[in-house]
């Protein structure tokens, strides 16, 4: 086996992207996996380990992204998950996303009233006009923007993390539902066209969705007073449980609206006081009566918008091959600071030369910005906010900073589908910094790019 990886391994020609997918790949997929099929045949304290196959190995990824989906979608390489790093399991869920092209075919017409976002994206899927994969790119990022405001009511970001959001344990109405169902199409359109849109989910959150059973630590981040009242109880001393000092039952009190509801936790669970041998049971109804049954109805929603997008029977699977921290990356993007001598780096210009003096003066002013108004010109620039791990080399193109022929006092535009930023010659630094720093304005950067 590992003479069959080598060769495929120079075939490819590591690290590099300039293969084509050979048929007889598959019959090196095959083999791995029935050497998973023959390492069943053993008992635990017997089994050899295969993990070291895929270990950061190139050719394996190959395998996995090129494998038939229709073979049960790889669910056995589960058992292998934890032995491949993130670009090896970005690449299988990659795989098992619908391959997505821009083209210049029927497209579908939709009007966005801008003032109105949610409501007419929601009921389009009027009146600004743009198109190309800069204006889609915007549009995904700021409906998924929006979807995740806490001021909406759909979800609650978490304290510690506020890029990090679980749905609203609130009841809602049916109104509301259909909206976690046009939220996962969202979050599946920006996986698919690789949009990172700055949110994540819980922990919580992720797990339901790849049908898991969540724990304690699981809700540290979305409510950490909760989670450490149940620490506390757990890590009691048990004859101070059994006192029945801390007066507790089987019972949990709900506030919605100012009114506060007490729910039993199972039948008779007012009568049935909290010890030392069942405290293990009572935390986890606790868990389930707060973060498993109030969302599991918009947990279902958003599963469902969500396999519309990516063929529902890949749902869990999608999540399962994942871990939290790789969502994080393919969803959220980068936290880190944007790097001006890298984004310098990946900048062309087309009537300009790097030498002149408009040049220097713009990344002059790009140094001297926030992070935020730097990320604010970036998504004016490119329709992206948050750039992928890996930074602007993950880009499809670089970027190009183009002269206009326009007044030398009017604000700059951009090509959002191109990464093009329009730029006037501007006749000093003071004018070049006040016409940047207003398309760095909220307002501004989401504007289709014309200004």
């Amino acid at each position: 086996m590992d003479d069959c990886l080598f060769k495929l391994n120079a075939s490819i020609g590591y690290g590099e992207f300039k293969w084509k997918y050979n048929p007889r790949w598959s019959y090196y997929y095959s083999i791995v996996k029935e050497i998973h099929n023959i390492f069943k045949l053993y008992r635990d304290e017997e089994k050899p380990s295969i993990n070291n196959i895929f270990q950061n190995d190139y050719a394996v990824a190959m395998l996995i992204m090129f494998s038939d989906r229709s073979d049960e979608n790889g669910q056995w390489l589960l058992q292998y998950k934890n032995s491949m790093d993130f670009d090896f399991r970005e690449s299988f869920v990659r795989n098992m996303l619908h391959r997505v092209e821009y083209t210049n075919g029927t497209r579908q017409r939709i009007l966005i009233d801008r003032s109105q976002l949610l409501t007419t994206s929601f009921n389009e899927f009027a009146c600004e006009m743009g198109t190309g994969p800069g204006v889609f790119r915007e549009w995904i990022f700021l409906v998924c923007q929006a979807l995740f405001d806490p001021k909406n009511s759909l979800f609650l970001a978490c304290p510690s993390d506020r890029r990090r959001f679980f749905p609203n344990p609130v009841t809602m109405d049916m109104r509301q539902l259909d909206y976690f169902t046009f939220c996962g199409r969202m979050v599946a359109l920006a996986l698919t066209y690789e949009v990172q849109v700055g949110i994540t989910f819980d922990r919580a959150f992720f797990k339901q969705l790849s049908g898991e059973v969540i724990s304690l630590e699981d809700v540290c981040q979305a409510d950490p007073f909760l989670y450490n009242s149940c620490r506390n109880i757990l890590d009691m001393d048990a004859d101070f449980v059994d006192s029945d000092a801390m007066a507790l039952t089987f019972v949990k009190e709900n506030e919605e609206f100012g009114t506060t509801k007490t729910v039993e936790l199972c039948h008779n669970g007012n009568s049935i006081a909290v010890n030392s041998n069942n405290r293990e049971e009572y935390i986890k109804l606790i868990l389930h009566h707060s973060y498993v049954k109030p969302i599991s109805e918009k947990v279902a929603y958003f599963a469902r918008g969500f396999g519309e997008i990516l063929c529902e029977q890949n749902l869990q699977s999608i999540f399962r091959y994942l871990e939290l921290k790789d969502l994080d990356l393919m969803l959220c993007g980068s936290d880190q600071a944007l790097s001006v001598r890298e984004w310098k780096a990946h900048t062309d210009y087309s009537g300009y030369e790097e030498s002149d003096e408009q040049i220097c003066w713009f990344w002059k002013v790009v140094s001297g910005m926030s992070v935020e108004q730097q990320r604010q010109l970036l998504f004016f620039w490119t329709s992206v906010k948050y750039l992928p791990s890996i930074g602007f080399s993950s880009l499809s193109s670089h970027l190009c900073i183009n002269k206009t022929s326009a007044s030398r006092y009017h604000l700059p535009s951009s090509h959002t589908c191109f990464y093009q930023l329009v730029l006037p010659q501007y006749p000093s630094l003071a004018v070049m910094k006040k016409n940047l720093l207003v398309v760095c304005r909220e307002h501004a950067s989401s504007s289709f790019g014309f200004l």
